[in-house]
């Protein structure tokens, strides 16, 4: 899992981290929006305070048009960091999300990247990528794809635990 930060992380000041909506590389809208909601999460429980998901998409759409107009990675972190009022922008990619079935075996491939921008001045403070295979058997096509519904969430989690263990804790963790 290669993930790269920027020495002087610590003497950024994150503290308002604003997560943007992922850009979505595949045919599944709902992993995208559960990923979102998973990062959102864990910055919290690493000690970095809620901006809420609905205030961010409000006030971007009012700037950048409707939600499904913008792309997200052609909004400067500066942009977003002087509508929001926050220190860092983390843009999501959902690059792999996908369940391939075959005789007794349904292999379910989640890949993400993550970047961390500085709203300031637009360094990246901190990246990460991870991928991982969550391997499903079963005796027919209905079993595994019942045991790929009920891992699908898990291996969406699994992805951003990861990838965010390498993320130093934020302002208000608790240690």
């Amino acid at each position: 899992m290669p993930s790269k930060m920027e020495t002087d992380y610590s003497k950024s000041g994150t503290r308002f981290i604003a997560v943007l909506p992922v850009k979505n590389q595949t045919a599944d809208a709902k992993a995208a929006h559960m990923l979102r909601e998973k990062v959102f999460n864990e910055l919290y429980f690493k000690g970095y305070p809620k901006i809420p998901l609905q205030l961010i998409d409000e006030k971007l759409s009012k700037v950048y048009g409707a939600y499904s107009d913008f792309k997200r990675e052609t909004i400067p972190p500066k942009a977003v960091g002087e509508l929001l009022g926050v220190d860092a922008v983390l843009y999501s990619t959902l690059s792999e999300c996908s369940t391939s079935f075959s005789y007794m075996y349904a292999p379910m491939r989640v890949s993400v990247m993550f970047e961390l921008r500085s709203a300031k001045t637009g360094v990246t403070l901190w990246s990460s990528r991870y991928s991982t295979v969550e391997r499903n058997y079963g005796l027919t096509r209905e079993q595994l794809e019942m045991e790929s519904w009920l891992t699908y969430e898990q291996t969406i989690q699994e992805v951003v635990d990861k990838a965010m263990k390498t993320l130093p804790d934020g302002p208000d963790s608790v240690t």
